[in-house]
């Protein structure tokens, strides 16, 4: 008896504490211990979110939605605006615009319109496993939409390029669903340069706000040099690593699907997450806005972290009424404004001891270093997948010392890459990997026409 009775209390001091640990978890825990990030590299945020806010507006010269202050979208510089009829179902609507004053050329993407079955499907379309791409796994559908938006538009991202000149950024942007498909879409452009007229991987960047967790950890750390996520406090879609069709085939019953996913977490370890593959992530670097805290009431002056995660990349949900509201673009732009706003006064009050270019350029060398680092630290997990190239290696690494694979067979060569921490050369690395395997994607261009095409192998 006396033992049934202490196993009853074991049981029920386990559930309270689990109960405990989930009703103060809040969201800016995840990003405790990330650095501020500085108005130069966040100052673009703002912009991106209204110009994807642009592609919701029936009329651009008569808008809805009219910021109080900043950017504001120039209909004359708007080159296309793409529907749902036009699309077919293929994608989210989006518009190409072209910033000249910030010399930009931008694919913004919408995020998922509740009413289309269009988007429905495209997150549908997906089985965790199913899709493998550039050495990791990406979500089905949406890899087929930014092949699709690749397809359809490439040639007219390259002769804008061409026409305005080398000095141009292409920026990839999407909320919701269309970060999927912006990030994913920039992976390819990435590994394609010459497709848009020979644009350095330098010009390239994407920016995903309340991203969708589209691609294994090893491509979401790969790729954060030229992705960057934003995330406003407690948004539950980077949180969710529930595939993202299950989730929306539970909309209308959300809190209570996300409670589940909090118990179900609670159990798996965190090792055992990051040595799974298949286990999609949100893409990038992360940018954090925070603006409430544990225990009070109202929202607070929001400040911006960022960090390149590893372990620990949005793993918790939050459960807070504030989980689903967050997830809106316009909260999201909104509160990018102000946490700019502040940066911006911030930094004006502070006493400069360098030379603004100093600056800048130790800002730089502290992001290469982070990016770095954050590979260097998915070796060190063991993440299946994670590579570093020749120019990604630690200084103290030299080029000769990287293994040479090249000359060993398959087999031999899988057990080198155990044995050496998953290092390779990126060139070798790649021509083992893109073999006309099941589930993996493969790109073609015709000489004549130039024209995209793709081939999905099941």
């Amino acid at each position: 008896m006396s033992v049934a009775c202490g196993v009853e209390c074991v049981v029920v001091l386990g559930c309270m504490r689990w109960v405990w640990r989930r009703c103060t978890y809040i969201g800016s825990n995840d990003s405790a211990t990330w650095s501020s990030a500085t108005p130069d590299e966040f100052d673009p945020v703002p912009r991106i979110c209204r110009l994807i806010l642009a592609v919701y507006e029936p009329d651009l010269h008569n808008p809805h939605f009219i910021p109080t202050v900043g950017f504001r979208p120039n209909p004359d510089w708007v080159v296309k605006r793409v529907t749902y009829e036009q699309t077919l179902g293929h994608a989210p609507p989006y518009l190409i615009y072209v910033d000249h004053d910030h010399k930009e050329l931008v694919l913004a993407i919408r995020g998922l319109n509740l009413v289309k079955e269009s988007d429905y499907k495209l997150l549908l379309d997906n089985e965790l496993g199913k899709q493998m791409f550039d050495g990791g796994y990406v979500h089905h559908g949406l890899l087929k939409s930014a092949i699709w938006l690749l397809n359809e538009e490439g040639e007219t991202l390259k002769r804008l390029w061409l026409e305005n000149g080398s000095n141009y950024d292409m920026v990839f942007a999407g909320h919701s669903l269309g970060s999927g498909v912006a990030a994913l879409l920039t992976v390819i452009v990435v590994n394609h340069r010459d497709w848009l007229g020979g644009v350095p991987r330098s010009k390239v960047r994407c920016y995903a706000l309340a991203p969708a967790r589209c691609m294994s950890l090893n491509l979401a750390v790969k790729y954060a040099d030229v992705i960057y996520s934003v995330v406003l406090q407690d948004d539950f879609l980077p949180r969710t690593a529930t595939p993202l069709e299950d989730i929306f085939k539970s909309i209308f019953c959300l809190p209570c699907l996300l409670f589940f996913v909090c118990l179900r977490d609670t159990f798996i370890p965190e090792g055992r997450k990051l040595r799974d593959p298949r286990r999609l992530y949100a893409p990038g670097r992360m940018y954090h806005i925070v603006e409430r805290k544990f225990c009070r009431c109202g929202r607070f002056p929001p400040e911006v972290r960022t960090a390149i995660p590893v372990d620990g990349r949005f793993e918790h949900i939050v459960l807070s009424c504030n989980a689903t509201s967050d997830h809106g673009i316009i909260w999201i732009e909104r509160e990018a404004e102000k946490a700019l706003l502040r940066m911006k006064e911030e930094s004006s009050f502070e006493t400069v001891t360098t030379a603004p270019k100093i600056q800048k350029l130790e800002r730089l060398q502290t992001i290469e270093k982070e990016h770095k680092d954050a590979l260097e630290r998915a070796v060190s997990l063991n993440v299946p997948h994670a590579v570093t190239s020749n120019e990604e290696a630690p200084e103290d690494q030299k080029p000769e010392e990287a293994p040479e694979i090249e000359n060993q067979s398959e087999d031999a060569a899988d057990t080198k890459l155990k044995s050496t921490g998953g290092r390779a050369r990126w060139d070798d690395l790649v021509e083992k990997l893109f073999k006309k395997d099941s589930g993996d994607v493969l790109l073609t261009r015709d000489s004549n026409p130039p024209e995209y095409q793709h081939s999905l192998l099941v």
